[in-house]
């Protein structure tokens, strides 16, 4: 490889050196083109015939969410990003939730049923929020223009949350009036989310597109994506791991991205999502409201614990055993708890103690001691995770000779919207034996897995998503899913190794790079430097630098002659 240092050097040298004459020869070129084309042309009289009528402009029609989203942005003022967002979501929760009382409202007159209008048990009874006359949108939009609007929707959402259990901590408490907001602008954002059609087509999920749209364009304002995943890596994890129906947890919900999603993945795949349970944690109270609400208005039923709380500290969950866990923990928590806090905490048995200095490995052991005997976990981390000594070197080489990892995948850089650092999907499954096992529609014949890993490399791939983000294309997460999922099943003959993209690891490989679960020490990657022909290439250089410096040379000579023929000649 060494002899080869000076050759490559070389070769480009000369590359830089051809460039730079291709620079100059264009720039020739282009100034006799320039030359030629500064003569004045003779004006001709255009026939009336000749006159073409100009196309139509195409005008382009925007979606609902992002036309509502460039309204309520310019509605801002001088509140930040991190303020606005709940004022918007609750002012949408609140319309969405007024609407299905009206519809339903409606339903039960036309039942005859009139007497029983006011009261909240018919409404409760259908999975419908009941609305004191205060708390109804119509009421609000009535009083839109008045100077105490702000006092009349905290007193709409308050009264909204207190005649609802179901709503118990979720409706921002007084937060309206204590921003202090601008009238004028309250009201305009009050119209603008009044076009928000709720229930004109439940199949469309109208709110919940506006919901999501929303949080993610909050995220990407802030800069902060503590409480959102991006949804193309959501949706990779959800076609992973196939959370059909069982118990689903999330130890660090943020805004419930994740159980939208797992449930839009049991609806795109003809499951039923009643036979789903969402259990869920959040430490931030703003963003636990936020997660309650996004729930909310899509009809999924979850419980997120009693109260905001720390998953470590306070577990809402204690006894919980989950099917599946889908999360994306907080990157890198740093001093997660005291030097000898949690030292005996339920979820390290059998392991040692993670250290304080850095949360990912309790994450991992608190996700793992959760799982139920059949369960599969799907959750990213910081690529640190994959290597390092100490603590963390004892509970990974552990984890690996429990037969408890299954894939490691690195992810291409920009995916978050808080970080451009490449991160990793893990999958730890309790049950990696062979078994035969119903999926959705299908029959899987599982293969055993239990003493192999699967290694896959995903930096290639991803689109172009707000100029400076990535994201998953729907072709890559089939990609993905369908390579793990062909390496699980038992006609292993369909997966195969494919170099800088999958490569599947026996243990003992794992175990003699020291237990590292870094993807670049198993993948093969391709040297595309070994197979050039050095001679043909300097043949081809040569025959091209050549033919460059005989045109350098011309050029040379045109440009002394401009010089000469101004009276300027220029003497070498």
């Amino acid at each position: 490889m060494n002899r080869m240092k000076p050759k490559q050097s070389l070769t480009n040298s000369l590359i830089i050196r051809i460039l730079t004459f291709r620079i100059l020869t264009n720039f020739m070129a282009k100034k006799e083109t320039n030359n030629a084309g500064s003569q004045t042309p003779l004006k001709t009289k255009t026939k009336p015939e000749q006159i073409k009528e100009k196309a139509p402009r195409q005008v382009e029609t925007k979606l609902i969410e992002v036309t509502l989203w460039d309204a309520a942005n310019k509605r801002r003022g001088s509140v930040e990003p991190a303020e606005h967002k709940h004022v918007v979501l609750g002012l949408i929760f609140l319309k969405f939730a007024s609407d299905k009382f009206e519809e339903h409202r409606k339903k039960l007159i036309a039942e005859g049923k009139e007497k029983y209008i006011e009261k909240p048990e018919f409404y409760n009874m259908s999975n419908v929020f009941f609305l004191e006359e205060n708390s109804r949108w119509s009421f609000l939009i009535k009083q839109s223009k008045q100077n105490d609007i702000a006092l009349l929707i905290d007193t709409a959402l308050h009264a909204l949350e207190k005649n609802n259990k179901a709503l118990k901590g979720t409706l921002p408490d007084n937060y309206f009036s204590r921003l202090g907001l601008d009238v004028t602008k309250l009201a305009s954002l009050l119209d603008t989310i009044n076009d928000i059609a709720t229930t004109k087509d439940p199949k469309q999920d109208a709110v919940g597109k506006v919901y999501e749209y929303f949080l993610s364009k909050f995220a990407l304002a802030e800069g902060k994506g503590e409480f959102y995943t991006p949804k193309s890596i959501v949706n990779l994890i959800a076609e992973m791991i196939e959370p059909y129906k069982g118990i689903i947890y999330d130890p660090a919900c943020g805004s419930g991205v994740m159980f939208v999603q797992s449930i839009k993945f049991i609806e795109a795949h003809h499951g039923n999502k009643k036979e789903t349970s969402i259990y869920g944690q959040e430490y931030t109270n703003t963003t636990y409201k936020s997660a309650k609400m996004d729930l909310a208005v899509r009809g999924i039923s979850g419980n997120l614990g009693e109260k905001a709380a720390d998953t470590f500290g306070d577990d809402q969950h204690k006894d919980l055993k989950a099917d599946y866990i889908i999360a994306n923990p907080p990157f890198n928590q740093k001093d997660w708890r005291a030097e000898n806090e949690l030292a005996d905490d339920p979820p390290w048995r059998g392991y040692d103690v993670p250290p304080k200095s850095n949360a990912k490995y309790g994450w991992i052991l608190n996700m793992v001691s959760k799982l139920s005997d059949n369960g599969v976990a799907g959750f990213i981390l910081a690529n640190g995770a994959l290597s390092g000594g100490g603590e963390e070197y004892k509970i990974r080489r552990k984890l690996i000779e429990n037969n408890l990892v299954e894939a490691i995948l690195v992810l291409p850089r920009n995916l978050f919207y808080t970080t451009d650092l490449s991160v990793t999907h893990w999958i730890v499954n309790k049950n990696k034996k062979a078994q035969t096992k119903k999926v959705g529609d299908e029959t899987r014949n599982y293969r055993d897995r239990e003493t192999e890993i699967l290694f896959m490399d995903l930096r290639q791939l991803g689109e172009p998503f707000e100029k400076k983000f990535t994201q998953f294309s729907d072709a890559d997460i089939q990609k993905v899913t369908s390579t793990y999922h062909q390496w699980q099943v038992a006609s292993s003959a369909v997966y195969q190794n494919v170099p800088e993209f999958c490569y599947s690891v026996k243990i003992e490989e794992v175990v003699k790079k020291d237990f590292s679960l870094v993807p670049s020490k198993y993948i093969e990657f391709v040297n595309r430097d070994e197979n050039i022909d050095f001679d043909e290439k300097m043949q081809t250089l040569k025959n091209e630098f050549s033919d460059l410096l005989k045109a350098e040379t011309a050029s040379k000579k045109d440009l002394l002659n401009v010089f000469k023929e101004l009276g300027y000649e220029i003497k070498l």
